[in-house]
């Protein structure tokens, strides 16, 4: 797959970083506004895959990125895990996602407890998900073309 014209190139350039940080804001205001992890990830995703789409695949880096992307999604998942298993352990054991954090006050952004770092973990396991996915459709295809 060969990249678009230098016009789509340098637009990708301007544009993929409002979009990688409107999913980072979704991500961190989701407990006060529609939205969330999943959402946001889903988003940030999409800065990655533009930026793909727009410079075209260079398959070795693509490999080295999908095998980075990896990693973060099971980073994700065990700090997602961690953050459960630490609502368990300060509960005395009664309930697996207790909020241990302080609530904060009504509206602000630091005002759900743990759900935000919640957010965050989510979105980063989203994220990295669907690009690794997105990846690997890629290398594939040009896997199966050669």
């Amino acid at each position: 797959m060969k990249g678009m014209t230098i016009i789509v190139k340098k637009i990708t350039q301007i544009i993929c970083p409002v979009i990688f940080m409107f999913g980072l804001y979704i991500i961190l205001h989701g407990h006060l506004t529609p939205g969330g992890g999943f959402a946001g990830g889903v988003i940030m995703a999409g800065a990655f895959i533009l930026q793909i789409l727009a410079n075209g695949n260079i398959l070795p880096k693509l490999r080295k990125e999908e095998e980075g992307l990896e990693f973060m999604e099971s980073a994700a998942i065990l700090g997602f895990l961690i953050l459960a298993g630490l609502g368990l352990l300060f509960s005395g054991g009664v309930v697996f996602f207790a909020n241990f954090l302080d609530k904060g006050e009504l509206g602000k952004l630091i005002s759900a407890g743990f759900i935000p770092l919640e957010n965050i973990v989510v979105g980063a396991e989203v994220c990295a998900a669907i690009a690794t996915i997105f990846i690997a459709m890629v290398v594939y295809k040009d896997e199966e073309g050669k």
